[in-house]
């Protein structure tokens, strides 16, 4: 009969360990500094005498491991960079809500007090051209034909109807152009929105100005700012007040 020696196999127990559960947290998964370098003290230490480590390999392995260590520390201080230049955006952004913002974009707001404007570059002249507008889901509402025209800066406003001359629901409307040439090729015209910011929101790590009909307009596009509260009035009615009341101390 065999006898079975347990102390050998509680010291085999003790040396291997019990076998972990699935279950259990695992240890770090990524090596430090001091984690290689201990590992190179247990390489060294249990070299076969008769073929020690190649100094080389080992002068190679500690380069290997300090450029990647530059390299980490380098992408940390990027990162730092970068986190802190959002935040620099974002207040800076954050300055703009309350006024009047120019951008480039095709997207128009209808609301109760009327249809946002829309401006347009035209870089050569053209002899025909067409702005179609069209609804969230991608059904044309209306369009709008041009005559031909010199090249400079125009501005449209869309009076909110569509073929039938009914009014459209408020809401965003997206905006296309397309225009010819007296030759009949085509012309590119670049289009702006605008509107008055009421607030800043990022998606997909770009930050958008909100308008006040609900449009989004890339903070970077953002071509013109106007605080409305600047805005001088019209002029010609202070004048008209004026020759008015001369006339009235006159006729007096």
């Amino acid at each position: 009969m065999a006898v079975v020696n347990t102390n050998e196999l509680l010291g085999l127990n003790s040396a291997y360990g019990n076998r972990r559960d699935p279950n259990d947290p695992v240890g770090k998964s990524e090596l430090g500094k001091e984690d290689f370098l201990t590992l190179l003290v247990v390489q060294l230490q249990n070299q076969d005498p008769l073929n020690p480590m190649d100094d080389t390999q080992f002068t190679s392995q500690l380069a290997e491991f300090s450029s990647l260590e530059q390299l980490t520390n380098i992408n940390k201080g990027v990162e730092s960079l970068n986190g802190g230049s959002e935040r620099d955006q974002m207040i800076t952004a954050v300055n703009f809500i309350g006024k009047e913002v120019r951008a480039s974009g095709d997207m128009i707001g209808k609301s109760n007090s009327g249809v946002s404007t829309l401006f347009f570059e035209l870089d050569e002249p053209i002899a025909t051209g067409f702005v179609n507008f069209f609804d969230k889901a991608g059904g044309i509402v209306n369009t709008i034909q041009l005559g031909a025209m010199q090249a400079g800066q125009y501005e449209i406003t869309w009076d909110g109807k569509d073929y039938n001359g009914n009014n459209v629901p408020n809401g965003v409307y997206y905006v296309s152009m397309a225009c010819e040439d007296h030759n009949g090729k085509p012309v590119l015209v670049d289009t702006d929105v605008s509107g008055k910011v009421v607030g800043v929101q990022k998606e997909d790590g770009l930050f958008f100005l909100r308008l006040q009909d609900g449009r989004l307009v890339e903070f970077s596009s953002i071509k013109e700012v106007v605080n409305p509260s600047t805005q001088n009035a019209n002029p010609d009615q202070d004048d008209d007040s004026e020759s008015d009341d001369g006339e009235s101390d006159t006729d007096a």
